[in-house]
């Protein structure tokens, strides 16, 4: 079995103890793109997830541009399809919220996070083959949450309940992740996945070294002054990449 298979077989798992899971409080809808968006997640994995990978950075949860609409994890689209050469049908989610409709690959909208992070990778490595040689990119949790308004909700924002099941659920995922992959690096996309990243290589005895990147996200100040040379600072700086 290789690596993309264990992640694939994950993955499944993962969605089969999330399903029905549902938020309190101010969340009105939940997304679960391993269901409807499968088909270009299991191209992902099975394309760019096989063999070892020197180094694994890992985000939060989907972006409702990103993920949501494309199964890959800071999935814009145009990074996804042109570059990854990725495009596959993408069904919906049971209950749409209507200011999140989910168009797939025919979606307008941008993701903002992932234009930044895939065109960093891009620029720095040229083509995705040659990122993906020894680099790999994954969400921690695979679900979106949205509010009423339409406004995204992220876990470290659901109430402690609702955390800790995530908590168990997604770190079995990552688990298999970090044991197929034997990374050298764990790169947490934000601090959240770096913590995600730290307690799960622990509970294995993962010998990875731990490091973090800003999050790309436009809601921070920071990452909108120049995240991709902040990024490329940072990584050259723990030594993940060498100075260019």
């Amino acid at each position: 079995m290789t690596s993309a298979d264990r992640m694939l077989a994950a993955a499944g798992d993962l969605s089969a103890a999330l399903a029905g899971f549902h938020c309190g409080g101010e969340v009105t809808h939940v997304y679960n793109p391993l269901v409807y968006a499968r088909r270009p997640h299991e191209v992902y994995l099975r394309r760019f997830g096989t063999g070892r990978k020197r180094v694994l950075f890992m985000g939060m949860n989907p972006g409702p541009w990103g993920m949501a609409q494309t199964g890959v994890p800071f999935g814009e689209i145009p990074a996804v399809r042109d570059w990854m050469g990725i495009s596959e049908p993408v069904g919906r989610p049971e209950l749409e919220h209507p200011k999140r409709k989910i168009e797939g690959f025919a979606c307008q909208k941008s993701e903002v996070s992932g234009r930044r992070l895939w065109g960093l990778f891009a620029q720095r490595f040229g083509t995705a083959d040659a990122f993906f040689a020894d680099h790999f990119v994954l969400n921690y949790c695979p679900l979106v949450f949205m509010e009423a308004t339409g406004r995204n909700r992220t876990p470290d924002k659901l109430s402690a309940a609702e955390q800790a099941f995530l908590e168990k659920v997604c770190d079995d995922c990552l688990a298999v992740a970090i044991s197929s992959l034997e990374p050298e690096w764990l790169i947490g996309v934000g601090g959240y996945a770096e913590a995600a990243l730290q307690r799960v290589a622990s509970a294995i005895g993962s010998e990875a070294k731990l490091g973090k990147v800003l999050h790309p996200s436009p809601a921070s100040p920071v990452a909108n002054r120049g995240w991709a040379e902040a990024a490329t600072r940072q990584l050259e700086t723990q030594r993940v990449w060498p100075a260019s």
